[in-house]
């Protein structure tokens, strides 16, 4: 996502768009027979000079958000057969679909929204924190946009909530407020937040209980067999570090912790599919809240954690997205910017060294379908923009 929550990745693209002449030199072709090409699509940018694509299902439906102009503001969009629709807010500035965990193939999205309420407490809490451009001060909700229509999703009787993921049977899940001023939380955030799972009728939310000794998480992901995927730690900035100390699945509504990589803080699983193989991040030992150090990794109940490494030469990887046949995409981030990835037989790759040649750059990488259809985030050298991409598997082959 988006996010201070794992990555603030508006931090990085400014990074990125800084270092771009050193890294576009790693643009190179490859010459394995065997590695799947692309066609890349720049999905374009609208009013503001960004936009991103965070989630894809398998109906090709790619989602996400679009800067409006000057960049302040954006809006949760989906891309459709090379047309754009802006969703809407829920009355604030900004909206968007954050997390590569909206898989509902018949046609639900959830996401985050502005409201047009003035926070009472003075929070900023996640969706501004994290997932949005800049703050409005305004309290935010978790959406549910079906036909046409976006309505708000409830709080546990706090002033903001999100929503990350929906599956197939329409359960939702993410993070909300409830009323209990928590002393663990660091100003100016206030109210405790726990992850939750909404219901397939509006207004319907249950928490999930963070593990034991821990008072505060959040829910990442969701699949088909309701398996839930998420963070449990304290309240902190409500944006990961201490918040995401322990990773968690939650199974009939019980948390089981995940092994991490043995760092204390930013252990998070971004997205789980339906054999309930899970990909993430999560720090390495000699951690610290303000020094995240942290790997991609991925998950299942045979093999336990398994590092996922970096690209040479960079010290930090994600996994965003992973698929029902396993393939996995993300991103690798070093001293010369961030680089989208796929990781192919075992071995990371440079998802731009399997693409076209031409101006576009592929960032980073948040999903992946079942068709192989990737989407993410590019920098346009030749409009210095930074646009949404979709790439296609050449020729129908696969990307596994």
């Amino acid at each position: 996502m988006k996010s201070k929550f794992s990555i603030n990745r508006i931090a990085i693209i400014m990074a990125i768009v800084v270092a771009m002449p050193l890294w576009l030199a790693a643009k190179n072709h490859n010459d394995d027979p065997n590695q799947p090409r692309y066609v890349v699509i720049d999905l374009g940018v609208s009013g503001g000079n960004a936009s991103a694509a965070n989630a894809i299902n398998n109906l090709g439906w790619a989602m996400g958000s679009v800067n409006l102009s000057g960049n302040t503001t954006e809006h949760a969009t989906i891309w459709l057969k090379g047309q754009k629709k802006d969703l809407g807010t829920l009355g604030g500035p900004s909206s968007a679909v954050p997390w590569p965990s909206v898989k509902n193939n018949n046609g639900l999205i959830v996401g985050v929204s502005d409201t047009s309420i003035v926070d009472p407490l003075g929070e900023i809490w996640s969706c501004a924190e994290a997932f949005f451009p800049t703050s409005s001060g305004n309290t935010c909700q978790g959406f549910l946009y079906e036909k046409g229509v976006m309505s708000a999703l409830p709080t546990l009787g706090g002033s903001n909530g999100v929503a990350t993921g929906i599956n197939n049977q329409g359960y939702a899940v993410g993070w909300a407020e409830n009323t209990i001023h928590d002393s663990t939380c660091i100003a100016p955030q206030v109210l405790q937040f726990e992850a939750v799972q909404y219901g397939k009728e509006l207004g319907q939310i249950t928490a999930l209980s963070p593990l034991a000794g821990d008072v505060d998480g959040a829910a990442t992901a969701i699949n088909d067999n309701n398996f839930i995927v998420g963070i449990s730690g304290i309240c902190g900035n409500a944006i990961g570090g201490a918040t995401a100390a322990h990773m968690v699945l939650w199974q009939n509504g019980a948390p089981t912790q995940i092994p991490n990589l043995g760092g204390s803080y930013w252990n998070t699983p971004t997205a789980i599919n339906n054999q309930n193989e899970v990909v993430g991040f999560s720090d390495l030992p000699g951690d610290s809240v303000d020094a995240p150090n942290y790997h991609a990794f991925y998950w299942n109940q045979s093999t336990g954690t398994q590092d996922l490494g970096t690209l040479p030469g960079d010290s930090i990887s994600v996994a965003w997205g992973i698929n029902d046949k396993g393939q996995i995409v993300g991103q690798s981030i070093g001293p010369n910017g961030s680089t989208a990835v796929v990781w192919h037989n075992g071995m990371i790759i440079n998802l731009n060294t399997l693409i076209q040649s031409g101006p576009l750059s592929l960032v980073y990488a948040n999903d992946i379908n079942d068709s192989g259809e990737i989407v993410g985030g590019a920098f346009n050298s030749k409009s210095g923009n930074s646009p949404a991409f979709l790439a296609i598997p050449a020729f129908g082959q696969s990307s596994r």
